[in-house]
């Protein structure tokens, strides 16, 4: 029995004192470790039989120590110093391992760091290299030309050998194998704190006239430089692998290599227009579009007929039951509501990307676009599908299979045309929906959507191509600025002219002449316009 003078030990108190002591030691173990620059803690991998080791860096320690893949040593006389991009000849047509730079990216990549509050870029792949790996006769390389051991020093901290140190000393020499556009975005991150301003660069790096700047992003974005400052010590994850493993040529390690490199970016599908419009969760027209697909009667999904929009393709087929896609929303969206929300696109004089509108503002975006709707669905031709006529028999032309009506606002390009054109009408020239969509019902009523393939059509040379029989994509600004006409918003002499001539010259037939209303050859100055509603 315990005496009051011998209590029995309280071991949960113990125990905790002692794991506290542990994480204690621990702690001052890995400072003492972590304080080198030339080292840092990671984690080691294996897939497909080789090892990898991911930890993470500063974004600052990201710009300033990782190359582009281009400049490994193996391309040393064939990088372009202008673009950093390898030049493809006969020599290196094999030993291409990574994309072409495309430095218009890095100032948009620049700003969503700067202005993002939620801002993340995903992991980058990189490769440590050393300068042994390009001397054939250095040690490191056996007689038969094999590595005797690996690029990379790992030293673990564990039994079992998982958890480590790498080795980044200086003589080695780290580049981005996935994620160089990544790379440069944090370059031109850290070149907008350090300077104020960030150039920005066509394609091929060539300069444009413009810089994003600082001030811009304080002045629009409420941006501090303190926040800016802060960036830097952010932290990006970071997986290295061995330019050279033990046991391999320098031909096989480069194969390997460039084999990873072809194999990440063939997973990586970039997004259809579509998709991105169904995921941005910034910009305001894909967020007013997204919403109206899903709750407008004209557009959302229900139990007794085919879904009417199409979330992936920016296209319509011609047997395709859908009335329009949700890459053609996004497009009436903007077109429609930019004369009323100017301030949800970037602007083109600062060139920033836009940023979330204030819920307010979309609630008032949506209502506007689904008054829009409203109107929209109250053409006979839409009224028609109510009836339980599909899309295929009123967007067909009539040569198709089948035949069809070859009606526009069965087609992308014609909604957008048409919207287009209502934008600009309601909200500059301040027409009413009302008395605009009187005029249009009965301009419905008479064919005047419908028949593009025919000559008496208005929309015959300008969203009809005669000549390879398919939807003229090119003459959507066309269409707008004749909807606005025969609507009555050209008053103008002169605009009347010069709509009356690009008309001709979409009807034109060759030797002078252009097509007639009546389907006959006429002079071009022949060619007349309709009578306004």
């Amino acid at each position: 029995m315990n005496s009051p003078n011998n209590p029995t030990p309280h071991f949960p108190s113990q125990i905790q004192e002692r794991e506290t002591q542990e994480e204690e030691e621990l702690a001052l173990l890995l400072k003492r470790y972590l304080s080198k620059n030339d080292q840092i803690l990671v984690q080691k991998t294996q897939m497909g039989g080789r090892e990898a080791y991911i930890g993470s860096v500063t974004l600052e320690w990201f710009a300033s120590s990782v190359r582009f893949a281009s400049h490994l040593p193996l391309f040393h006389h064939k990088i372009n110093p202008e673009t950093d991009n390898v030049e493809i000849d006969a020599e290196t047509i094999d030993e291409i391992q990574q994309r072409p730079l495309d430095w218009s990216r890095q100032a948009p990549l620049a700003q969503y760091l700067a202005v993002s509050k939620s801002h993340k870029f995903p992991p980058v792949l990189v490769v440590i290299n050393q300068p042994w790996v390009d001397n054939s006769t250095a040690e490191e390389w056996d007689v038969n030309g094999r590595a005797i051991k690996s690029v990379t020093d790992f030293m673990p901290l564990d039994k079992d050998g998982e958890i480590g140190l790498l080795d980044l000393s200086q003589e080695i020499a780290i580049f981005a194998l996935d994620g160089q556009h990544r790379l440069m975005g944090v370059q031109g991150l850290m070149e907008l704190i350090k300077t104020g301003k960030l150039q920005r660069y066509k394609k091929d790096k060539k300069p444009l006239d413009v810089f994003v700047k600082v001030e811009d992003l304080r002045q629009l974005y409420k941006v501090d430089s303190v926040y800016l400052q802060n960036l830097a010590k952010e932290r990006i994850g970071i997986e290295f692998i061995s330019a050279v493993v033990a046991g391999e040529t320098r031909e096989e390690a480069r194969r390997r290599v460039r084999s990873i490199f072809v194999h990440v970016n063939l997973m990586a599908v970039s997004l259809s227009k579509g998709q991105l419009a169904q995921l941005d969760e910034d910009d305001g027209f894909s967020i007013v579009a997204r919403k109206i697909a899903v709750t407008h009667p004209l557009l959302k999904d229900k139990k007794e007929r085919n879904p009417r929009v199409n979330w992936n393709s920016a296209t319509v087929t011609a047997k395709s039951t859908v009335l329009t896609t949700l890459q053609a929303l996004k497009d009436m969206s903007v077109r429609y509501l930019d004369y009323k929300f100017t301030n949800w696109k970037s602007s083109d004089q600062k060139n920033l990307i836009p940023m979330r509108p204030e819920d307010n503002e979309l609630e008032e975006g949506i209502a506007e676009f689904s008054q829009l709707f409203n109107y929209l669905a109250s053409l006979p031709s839409y009224q028609r599908m109510e009836e339980g006529i599909e899309t295929p028999k009123l967007r067909r032309f009539s040569f198709e299979k089948d035949g069809g009506e070859g009606n526009m606002l069965f087609r992308p390009i014609g909604q957008i045309a048409l919207v287009q054109a209502l934008g600009i009408l309601v909200f500059r020239k301040h027409f009413s929906l009302e008395d605009i969509f009187t005029k249009l019902r009965h301009y419905d009523t008479v064919g005047g959507f419908s028949g593009m393939e025919y000559p008496k059509s208005l929309w015959y040379g300008v969203l009809y191509d005669p000549y390879k029989k398919k939807v003229l994509v090119s003459g959507r600004d066309l269409a707008s600025k004749l909807l606005i006409y025969i609507l009555g918003g050209i008053n103008d002499d002169f605009e009347r002219a010069e709509l009356r001539r690009e008309l001709a010259i979409n009807r034109h037939v060759g030797a002078g002449q252009s097509m007639g209303f009546e389907g006959k050859f006429v002079k071009p100055r022949e060619v007349g316009l309709p009578e306004v509603l």
